[in-house]
């Protein structure tokens, strides 16, 4: 069956997302054992390893001219496939259904950009899919997990049948970076004790502060840092708990009650010769959820409380969270303490407690005596200092700028951003488009040098739209209200990164 056949079986549905496992089910009538999730979950078995049948002959193929890397996206008529390499021989790949509509315009390195959030959310949560499969060969582990998480991070996306995934009105955003906010010295200093009472309350204990929905400090590497935030943003803040849509500007909306039959049907028909249904069922309704909506609440004394079962550290059940660091795999608790606009995020090695989960009272209770009056303190002077939403709003500009070292961007805020013109942002959308391809030609020719770029177009509307890309860091802005002269757009550029960038982006760098 071809991806038309499949188009049509969507029965409206605008994409498909499936994860597959390149080593597995290698034996003929064993080709379905390679597939460890596939949205949505009730398309026939025959379209799903259609789709995955393709996706891997075109990765095989592919990896005969590039085997460092392989396909990327492939573009037909009526579908977009990006691909993306989660980790060796695992794969995941977005199917999107192109339209006519005009909203339906997207920048493929954004959907791709899907994919990475929701494989490291998952990794921070439920360790690799490989140490799942490692523990389970079978896969029954791997797809009840994969099955539930991503059936809940895609319900966020979903506008009644369809999917409302990242478009070229998200031209001026980017997924996977951390926004910072921004303190005066008296503060910083202020918050560098914080940070020093914290790591007191427990030996090895990391934290996240943030304030709203803006990073304050962190102790973490970047990676860490930024799916922590992520999580946070999602799910934590005052802003999350309190409202029924994501504190991000995507259109997550809807509480689509995920069909978790489907991962179950799926492992009876790979192990038909032993009835399982019971013990996978009883398996799914024990896994944490842990991006289900509504699942968090505030306790009286300021701790978030998760209303989900944890998962199990060895033969322990938990009821507290635990998250695992990307760089060294080490298990720490995910403890949450609120107050009024500030987040404090702080993780627990499970090392470092020997009663286990039992000692986390303990490190609470020194926390409330120790540490929370610094915690109001702070949030006294945070508050006082914050301008709003509109706090990173430059008068004239439409910007993003982002430290990719860091994992670090900011922004216009999005309701300045809703008053530019269409046109403006699908041409942002695909110089940014343009820009992804020319990085991506330059990670092939040569992974370890640095490059420079810089374009500036003149849109139809007669905006400006310009791209610089320079030591890791990169510019991307619009000019409606400009003069037509290049000279004109390359001064405001000038200004703008002396004024903000500390002349990053100046000529004279």
């Amino acid at each position: 069956m071809g991806v038309s056949s499949m188009a049509a079986a969507s029965d409206g549905m605008q994409l498909q997302l499936c994860v597959f496992d390149l080593r597995r089910g290698q034996q003929e009538g064993q080709e379905l054992d390679k597939i460890l999730f596939f949205y949505p979950t009730d398309f026939p078995f025959l379209t799903q390893l259609s789709l995955v049948g393709l996706c891997e002959g075109i990765i095989t193929f592919t990896r005969i001219f590039s085997p460092e890397a392989a396909c990327e996206v492939i573009e037909a008529e009526k579908h977009s496939h990006v691909f993306y390499e989660a980790e060796p021989d695992i794969w995941m790949v977005l199917v999107v259904e192109k339209s006519k509509d005009d909203g339906q315009v997207w920048r493929c390195e954004a959907l791709r950009g899907v994919l990475k959030e929701v494989h490291s959310l998952f990794k921070m949560f439920h360790m690799s899919i490989h140490a799942l499969l490692d523990k389970k060969p079978s896969g029954e582990l791997a797809r009840s997990h994969l099955h539930s998480f991503i059936t809940d991070y895609l319900s966020d996306y979903q506008l009644g049948k369809k999917m409302q995934m990242p478009s070229f009105r998200d031209s001026l955003k980017e997924r996977g970076t951390v926004q910072m906010l921004t303190v005066s010295r008296e503060v910083a200093l202020e918050v560098q004790s914080l940070i020093t009472s914290i790591s007191s309350c427990c030996n090895g204990c990391d934290s996240l502060i943030l304030f709203q929905d803006l990073l304050v400090s962190t102790t973490l590497p970047p990676d860490d840092t930024a799916n922590l935030f992520s999580y946070a943003t999602l799910r934590l803040t005052p802003h999350a708990l309190s409202s029924s849509t994501s504190s991000w500007s995507y259109l997550r909306k809807g509480h689509a009650t995920p069909n978790l039959l489907n991962v179950a049907t799926l492992d009876e028909h790979q192990s038909r010769s032993r009835d399982t249904s019971q013990g996978q069922n009883c398996q799914i309704s024990s896994i944490p959820r842990f991006l289900q909506r509504d699942k968090w609440s505030k306790g009286k004394d300021g701790f978030l409380v998760p209303n989900f079962p944890s998962g199990e550290v060895g033969s322990f059940v938990l009821s507290t969270p635990v998250v695992w660091n990307q760089q060294n795999d080490d298990c720490k608790y995910l403890c949450v303490y609120q107050h009024k606009g500030i987040t404090v995020v702080m993780l627990v090695p499970a090392s470092s407690l020997a009663n286990g989960e039992q000692g986390l009272v303990q490190v609470k209770n020194k926390f409330l005596e120790n540490v929370a009056q610094r915690v109001t303190a702070v949030e006294q002077k945070l508050s006082r200092g914050w301008g709003g939403e509109n706090a990173y709003h430059v008068s004239g500009y439409r910007y993003l700028l982002i430290d990719r070292d860091r994992s670090v961007s900011r922004a216009t805020p999005a309701g300045k951003v809703t008053t530019l013109k269409k046109e403006s942002l699908v041409y942002l959308n695909k110089l940014r488009e343009e820009v992804d391809i020319e990085k991506g030609r330059w990670r092939r020719d040569n992974p370890h040098q640095e490059k420079e770029l810089e374009v500036s177009i003149r849109a139809e509307n007669n905006a400006w739209v310009i791209a610089k890309v320079i030591r890791g860091k990169e510019l991307c802005m619009v000019l409606e209200k400009a003069n037509e002269t290049l000279l004109y757009a390359t001064d405001a550029v000038e200004k703008f990164s002396n004024r903000y960038c500390e002349g990053a982006f100046s000529m004279e760098y």
